[in-house]
């Protein structure tokens, strides 16, 4: 099945976060979502260090590239690194609220110029021959989103581009940080589902606030007749990352097992293990980690011993067994004397 075809599950892009090791650590987990990579700009591959920004592990697949840009030209040529690299799938970034995408002319502010969106979607689609999608806001600062949301799809659908990602809150490019702009202005779920009810051709997918299971599960239901095409997790799924197990059952329909956190860890650690073999330092791994035994017995000991020991010199996997004890021993003391734990 082509990605075009069917989303349901997308791991949001987040800068300084989902690098590749955090990608790694998300496909010990589920199997089935796809994965993307933080935001790299059209001159960083161009002209960077190709193997450092785009090198990433045959297990992540499938994962797309999400570009930054505004230069056709520029972007099509950095989709066909992105595609000869072995990407799924190469995004555009036209969400990130940060200053520096401002500066750049990319990001959020592209939400005032859906035709120039639509100019670089048709360069990056007829440069390579995988899905060519875009990831963005439904507006920004004074836009009315029921007209820029429509705009900027329709704009881009008329070159061909099918699968759109929208982060439904609008970003504020002044007055509020980049942090901020994830929670302060207001959802609008509705209008995203409006979008699909009358743009039924394309394919659509829902970001922002999603917390849980439950909340994908109901994202993706059918109401009054709309069925939006995926869900994309953010936050939570960095934060929390054991939801991440449940998802090929719940949302896949995979007959399949829920993938507890001591499972994923086992099956992350040949690749920790190769990477620290290549001099890769264990904090670099370990960081993406300390969310995940959120809510169990001895999780804060997990993160104190991934976090204080993971950057003492020659740190390798004994530290993550000595994490994984601690919670181990938490449990059980948990199991004998009940109410005697913490979190």
């Amino acid at each position: 099945m082509s990605l075009n075809a069917s989303r349901t599950l997308s791991i949001a892009p987040m800068m300084d976060w989902t690098d590749r090791h955090c990608r790694a650590f998300h496909t010990a987990l589920t199997r089935k979502a796809l994965l993307y990579t933080e935001m790299v700009t059209a001159p960083a591959v161009l002209h960077g260090d190709r193997e450092r920004l785009l090198g990433f592990d045959a297990l992540e697949h499938p994962v797309a590239l999400q570009l930054g840009g505004s230069d056709p030209a520029q972007l099509a040529e950095a989709a066909k690194v992105g595609e000869a690299f072995g990407y799924d799938e190469i995004n555009l970034n036209v969400g990130c609220p940060s200053d520096r995408v401002q500066s750049g002319r990319f990001g959020a502010c592209l939400m005032r110029e859906p035709e120039l969106v639509a100019d670089c979607m048709a360069a990056i689609k007829g440069a390579v021959s995988v899905p060519a999608t875009v990831k963005c806001r439904i507006g920004v600062d004074d836009q009315d989103p029921a007209v820029s949301l429509f705009a900027t799809v329709d704009a881009c659908a008329a070159v061909g581009i099918e699968v759109f990602i929208v982060h439904a809150r609008k970003a504020w490019l002044k007055g509020l940080s980049p942090k901020e702009n994830r929670d302060v202005p207001p959802l609008d779920y509705g209008l995203v589902r409006r979008l699909k009810r009358e743009r039924p051709h394309l394919n659509i997918s829902i970001n922002g606030g999603i917390a849980s299971m439950e909340a994908a599960e109901a994202h993706l239901a059918e109401v009054d007749g709309v069925k939006l095409d995926g869900v994309m997790l953010g936050r939570a799924a960095y934060h929390e990352p054991a939801i991440l197990g449940q998802a090929d059952r719940r949302l896949y329909g995979e007959p399949v097992e829920d993938t507890d956190a001591f499972a994923a860890l086992e099956r992350y650690r040949p690749y920790m293990a190769a990477r620290l073999e290549e001099g890769v330092a264990l904090p670099a791994m370990a960081r993406h980690m300390l969310g995940l035994m959120h809510g169990r017995p001895g999780a804060r000991a997990f993160r104190r011993i991934l976090t204080v020991e993971a950057i003492k010199p020659g740190a390798g996997l004994e530290v993550l067994d000595r994490a994984v004890e601690a919670v181990r021993e938490a449990e059980a003391r948990r199991d004998t004397a009940p109410g005697d734990w913490a979190a």
